[in-house]
C-alpha cells in the first residue's frame, strides 16, 4: 500500500490532468453523466494499474544493477563478460562494463607502481648502504690506530673521500630523477650552437681520456649548426653517456659524431668498449639496473645515469637508440631538431 501511495502521490498531477481532458472530450461528445463517470473510473484505474507496472519493472532493473554494482565491489566478478544486465538495459550495461574494465586498469597500476616504489626503495636502501659503510669501515679503521699509519692512511683516507664523491653522484642522481618523474622538471628551450658546446664538454674530459689511453674526438659536417634544446639539460645528457664510454673502454676512440637530417640533427655517441650483451640492451635504461655490478660500482656507476639521459631525450621529443656488439663496442644516438636557415 505504501508503495501504491507512493506512485499516486508522485503522479497525481498527471493523473488528474488525464481526467479533466477525458470529461472535457466526453462532455463535447455529449456522452451521459452516469457513462463518463464510468470511463473516468476505468481511466483512473487502468492508469493506476499501468503506473505500478512501469514501477515494479523499473524497481526490478534498480534492483538489478544495485546487485551488479555490489558483486563488482565484493570483487565477486573477476571479467566483464560476467555482467548481464539483460536488452532493457543494454546501455547502462556498457557503461558499467567500462567503468569495471577502468577500476581494473587503476588497480592493476596501482600494483605495479607500488612493485615498482618497493623495488625503488630497496634499491636506494642497497646503492646507500654501500658507499656509507664503506666510508665507516675506513674511518673505523683510522680511528683505531691507523691514523698514525703512514703507509695506509692516506691510502683509506682517499677511499673514503671516493665514496663520499660516489654518494654525493647518487644523491644528486636521485634528486634528478624525482624531479623529472615527478614532472617538476622545468625545460628552457632555444637554438644553440651545438660544436662549441660539445667542443668544451669533450675538453672536460681531455685528461681522464689521456690516462686511459682514450682518444676522445668531435666530427661535424657543420660549425654553425644549431639545434633546438635544454641547453643544461642536453649537457646531463652528453657527460653521462660520453663518461660511461669512457668507464667502459679500456683504450681506443670515444667519438661524438653529429649528423644531419632535413628536419632534425642527430648526435651520436660510439666506442670501442666492452660492449652491451644483446640480452640486457632493452633494461639499461631501468633506474639501478646494472649489465655488470662490480664493475659498475669500481667505476663509480649510481645506475641512474641512463635512465636520466632517457627522461631528458624523451623530454626533448626523442628517443635514445642504442647498438652494441660485445667486445665492439657500444652507439648512442638520438635526434634533436635543428635551426633550418632559408
Amino acid at each position: 500500500m505504501k508503495r501504491i501511495y507512493s506512485i499516486l502521490k508522485h503522479h497525481f498531477l498527471k493523473i488528474l490532468i488525464s481526467l479533466l481532458l477525458s470529461f472535457i472530450l466526453l462532455s463535447l461528445l455529449e456522452f451521459p453523466l452516469s457513462n463518463i463517470i464510468i470511463v473516468l473510473i476505468l481511466i483512473s484505474i487502468i492508469s493506476i494499474a499501468l503506473l505500478i507496472s512501469l514501477d515494479y519493472f523499473r524497481v526490478q532493473q534498480i534492483v538489478k544493477i544495485r546487485e551488479t554494482i555490489r558483486d563488482i565491489r565484493h570483487n565477486k566478478l573477476v571479467s566483464p563478460g560476467q555482467i548481464n544486465l539483460g536488452t532493457d538495459l543494454e546501455s547502462t550495461e556498457r557503461e558499467i562494463k567500462k567503468m569495471f574494465n577502468k577500476m581494473d586498469n587503476d588497480i592493476s597500476n596501482l600494483k605495479k607502481l607500488e612493485k615498482v616504489r618497493t623495488q625503488f626503495l630497496g634499491n636506494v636502501s642497497h646503492e646507500l648502504r654501500t658507499p656509507i659503510f664503506a666510508i665507516q669501515g675506513y674511518l673505523e679503521t683510522l680511528v683505531s690506530g691507523a691514523i698514525n699509519d703512514p703507509d695506509v692512511n692516506m691510502k683509506f683516507l682517499k677511499k673514503a673521500y671516493t665514496h663520499t664523491n660516489n654518494l654525493n653522484n647518487l644523491l644528486n642522481d636521485l634528486i634528478d630523477i624525482s624531479m623529472i618523474e615527478s614532472g617538476e622538471m622545468k625545460m628552457n628551450y632555444g637554438y644553440y650552437e651545438i660544436v662549441p658546446f660539445l667542443e668544451k664538454i669533450i675538453h672536460e674530459f681531455s685528461d681522464i681520456g689521456r690516462e686511459k689511453g682514450i682518444e676522445i674526438r668531435l666530427r661535424a659536417s657543420d660549425n654553425k649548426i644549431k639545434y633546438y634544446c635544454d641547453k643544461d639539460k642536453l649537457r646531463q645528457v652528453m657527460v653521462n653517456l660520453i663518461s660511461n664510454s669512457i668507464k667502459y673502454t679500456e683504450k681506443g676512440l670515444v667519438e661524438v659524431l653529429l649528423s644531419d637530417e632535413e628536419k632534425f640533427g642527430i648526435i651520436t655517441v660510439s666506442d670501442s668498449g666492452i660492449g652491451i650483451p644483446e640480452k640486457d640492451i632493452d633494461r639499461i635504461f631501468e633506474r639501478f639496473y646494472r649489465v655488470d655490478k662490480d664493475r659498475s660500482r669500481a667505476v663509480g656507476g649510481t645506475g641512474l645515469g641512463l635512465a636520466i639521459v632517457k627522461h631528458i631525450v624523451t623530454a626533448h621529443g626523442s628517443k635514445v637508440m642504442v647498438e652494441s656488439k660485445l667486445g665492439k663496442g657500444s652507439t648512442f644516438s638520438f635526434k634533436l631538431k635543428k635551426q633550418i636557415l632559408t
